[in-house]
């Protein structure tokens, strides 16, 4: 009975620590109160892209200037979301600043093939070991559904294997129920499950066109999956005459081969975007010749494969200007050795004072957990959310900007002192909220 009052006492502080916080940050900002206001007069909640939403309302920024942001009412923050992933060049690199200025100057959109495609295709097989083709899309979503597509017509198979709580994009969604989600015949999985993987292939071979998954889930909470499990979906996908698909939208800026490459573990078709089109809209998919040949539009019967801008002209200039002038394979090295430094840094001040939290991650992406448990999959504890929204609040007022499920991810033009201030911010909020923290 007392564990109850105690836990019923803990959880009320929560709550009132965290509309206290709330109060704090409307007082803060109140000019994107007004904007955001003004925002949802034309879009359904003030927001045209989900993820940016969060209570009460978020920031509007003004601009961006190498690893900062400026909000719409002066504050300074140092830039830890990183457009979630994609933004790993900062906000105003010259470099890329140059080479958009060339596209534009010389014809945005040109309505046929141009001189930038096929040189940053070539740079990208040429990083990716599982490439052998590669083709372009807009975004991260339409790369993983035409993977998933050409899976179905290569096999001449309908289901797919996806994971419990995994996300491929806006209509790939198996964190819940969607019911926007692609029409897909979809068999769900616990990640990094092996003995429920070969089983669950091998029942479902004959009709299995695929696996999705991603190498270490990203907004799911920066979770790695296992080596063995992911040798596990090799093997036995290859035993079913499926495919492999890895999502490495994201894990791809982990490793200059990309995670992939990484742990020498060859899928069938890999998916990419975000940063690999210099910070611009970009996304592709690639892997064996073999089955990408099934959009060579010279063979009777090719797939289609539309996109106006699939080759816009600013995404394959600067995709090209950052890949081969800027996020270099020893950069991309450098920069994962320093996420690594900074995720052992979060981890040691949660050790020094005995907290049930933990961050998990690789390389350049961490997120914050609040348990001391083993994290192997997606958890949904309404309580622990509740931790994470105090301490996105409490890290904004101390100026990070990180995303709301508390991840965080690291960017080029960052200096050790915009790391020393995520520590500091992020010691300060263990210690201020120590109390809520201690109990789970």
């Amino acid at each position: 009975r007392e564990d109850v009052v105690a836990t019923l006492l803990a959880n009320a502080d929560l709550e009132n620590s965290y509309l206290e916080a709330e109060e704090n940050f409307k007082t803060r900002n109140p000019k994107s109160a007004a904007m955001h206001a003004k925002a949802a007069e034309v879009m359904p909640g003030g927001n045209t892209r989900t993820v940016l939403h969060y209570a009460p309302y978020p920031l509007t920024f003004a601009k961006g200037e190498g690893a900062y942001l400026y909000d719409a009412d002066g504050h300074k923050l140092v830039d830890f979301l990183g457009e979630y992933t994609a933004g790993i060049y900062g906000h105003n690199n010259s470099v890329i600043q140059a080479a958009i200025e060339t596209a534009v100057r010389d014809g945005i959109v040109l309505g046929g093939p141009n001189l930038m495609e096929a040189r940053l295709a070539r740079v990208i097989v040429d990083r990716f070991p599982a490439l052998e083709l590669v083709r372009f899309t807009n975004s991260g979503t339409e790369a993983n559904l035409m993977a998933i597509g050409a899976a179905r017509a290569f096999t001449g198979r309908p289901k797919i294997i996806a994971m419990q709580g995994g996300y491929h994009g806006g209509v790939l969604y198996f964190a819940s129920p969607s019911p926007i989600n692609a029409p897909f015949d979809v068999v769900l999985i616990p990640y990094n499950d092996l003995e429920t993987a070969r089983d669950t292939i091998k029942k479902e071979a004959a009709d299995l066109a695929c696996v999705i998954v991603e190498p270490m889930m990203g907004s799911s909470g920066c979770i790695p999956a296992s080596k063995e499990f992911l040798e596990t979906l090799r093997d036995e996908t290859r035993k079913a005459g499926a495919l492999l698909i890895f999502d490495e939208v994201m894990t791809s800026r982990l490793a200059p081969g990309g995670r992939h490459g990484d742990l020498k573990i060859m899928p069938d078709l890999v998916t990419l975007g975000k940063y690999l089109g210099g910070g611009v809209s970009f996304g592709g998919f690639g892997g064996r010749s073999d089955i990408m040949e099934g959009f060579n539009p010279k063979s009777a019967g090719a797939w289609p494969h539309a996109g106006t801008f699939n080759n816009n002209i600013m995404t394959m200039t600067a995709g090209l200007a950052g890949l081969t002038q800027l996020f270099t394979p020893k950069a991309c090295e450098e920069l994962n050795e320093r996420g690594n430094n900074f995720r052992d840094r979060l981890n040691n001040s949660i050790k020094k004072r005995s907290l049930p939290l933990q961050v998990t991650g690789l390389g350049s992406m961490s997120n914050v957990h609040f348990t001391d448990q083993p994290v192997e999959r997606p958890v949904v504890d309404p309580i622990a959310n509740r931790k994470r929204d105090l301490m996105h609040l409490d890290m904004l007022n101390a100026g990070v900007y990180h995303a709301r499920r508390c991840m965080m991810n690291l960017s080029l033009p960052m200096e050790d002192a915009d790391l020393d201030v995520a520590v500091g911010a992020f010691e300060e909020f263990l210690d201020t909220r120590r109390v809520i923290l201690e109990n789970e």
